[in-house]
């Protein structure tokens, strides 16, 4: 019997490594287009070289044996430089595209890529959006072709939310963000959260203002510090927040803000000391978060004198690699289908690819704004100040409904 046995044993382990490396040393081009002009420059920036670095990493080794390439492509933030972006990315033979700077962007490809997959079977296109946030994305306007992993406006609202409800020195709250879909939103769920949870919170103040425009928020400042507002709650981003924040501590505005992105390129540097205690962060991960992002996160600024904070790049190769094995194919159609419901494991645990909507499930954490310790020891842009985690919230926690009627190819 042991001959027999054996011959089975490794028949079966021969399937199982044909079946994980079908695609060895196979190149797989991915499309990143997203901002390397204007105001927003420097995030899109280190967000392109956060992709080739973690593509330098997972081409190392990776469970599919893939070769990752990036083509970067500039889009000003623009939907229209987008759809010619993708036109660009296509043509030099992207199955590919990753984005995550602003919603008009996003839904330029969604809808390009709807029509580009439905006259060209066997040629489809796949986006993996990793940082645009607006819930209708995933809601009314969900497409088939579109996956996101970061949690989305609602979702990072219902945990900031939950946190905020019971901080009993909130008494009255101003809304400030940028006037497009995200910021939109993040006013209508604050306002929404707040009246459910903490009913006796005032808001006093809701400002819109534009996208990548405004150099100087000093009049801003002045309208939150005569409301009386006690806190802050903005979903900007970028130069929008570093130039607000700077714009506060000038002015010695003691309030405390409640952001969706503090980490973006310039916000740690206009925070510092001035904001020790003062700037709450929701997000998926966090500076000193344990796991392998750690020591990534150690090289990239060895290599670049820079941060790494938009850490779910690493999603998306995880991602990407384990439907390649799954479906023994890297053929977008193929993973698309084997994206729907996968459970799997990422840089910040067990994450889950919701089947309904297309919206990465996955746990959320509050951070505050603090000089560095031995036990949260990162701090970015050399300040001496990290964001150290608070509060985490499982997935379930921040998990909102969808509205999604998702339109699957037959």
């Amino acid at each position: 019997m042991q001959f027999p046995v054996k011959f089975l044993a490794a028949s079966l382990i021969a399937a199982s490594a044909a079946g994980a490396w079908a695609q060895q040393g196979e190149t797989v081009k991915i499309a990143w287009l997203d901002p390397l002009s204007g105001l927003m420059a420097s995030v899109g920036t280190n967000q392109l070289k956060t992709f080739q670095f973690l593509a330098e990493e997972f081409n190392k080794k990776n469970v599919a044996g893939v070769k990752f390439e990036i083509i970067g492509i500039d889009n000003k933030l623009s939907p229209q430089e987008t759809t010619s972006a993708l036109r660009s990315a296509m043509d030099q033979g992207a199955r590919y595209v990753v984005q995550g700077n602003g919603s008009g962007p996003a839904l330029a490809i969604m809808d390009a890529l709807e029509k580009h997959n439905a006259r060209n079977p066997g040629k489809e296109v796949l986006y993996v959006n990793y940082a645009a946030v607006d819930p209708d994305l995933t809601n009314s306007k969900c497409s088939y072709w579109h996956f996101r992993l970061d949690a989305d406006t609602s979702m990072k609202m219902e945990a900031l939310t939950t946190f905020m409800k019971d901080q009993a020195d909130i008494k009255k709250v101003y809304l400030i963000n940028q006037n497009y879909a995200h910021g939109q939103q993040v006013s209508k769920y604050a306002k929404e959260n707040l009246k459910a949870k903490r009913p006796d919170v005032q808001i006093v103040g809701d400002d819109l203002h534009p996208l990548a425009q405004v150099r100087d928020f000093a009049p801003y400042i002045a309208k939150i510090k005569q409301s009386g507002a006690d806190s802050v709650i903005t979903g900007n981003w970028g130069s929008d927040l570093a130039l607000l924040i700077k714009a506060s501590n000038d002015a010695g505005l003691n309030v405390k803000f409640y952001t969706y992105y503090a980490v973006t390129t310039g916000t740690p540097t206009a925070m510092g000391a001035a904001s020790d205690g003062k700037v709450y962060q929701v997000g998926y991960s966090h500076y000193n978060a344990p796991g392998p992002m750690v020591p990534l996160m150690a090289e990239f600024k060895k290599k670049f004198n820079d941060d790494l904070y938009t850490a779910d790049v690493y999603t998306v190769y995880a991602m990407l690699s384990e439907a390649f094995v799954r479906v023994k194919s890297t053929e977008p159609a193929k993973v698309a289908a084997v994206l729907e419901g996968m459970k799997f494991k990422s840089f910040n645990g067990d994450v889950e690819m919701r089947k309904a909507d297309h919206q990465l499930q996955q746990g959320l954490f509050i951070t505050r704004w603090q000089k560095t310790d031995a036990k949260n020891p990162y701090s970015p842009e050399n300040t001496g100040y990290t964001l150290a985690p608070v509060k985490y919230y499982e997935a379930y926690v921040s998990s909102t409904p969808t509205s999604c009627e998702m339109k699957r190819p037959s």
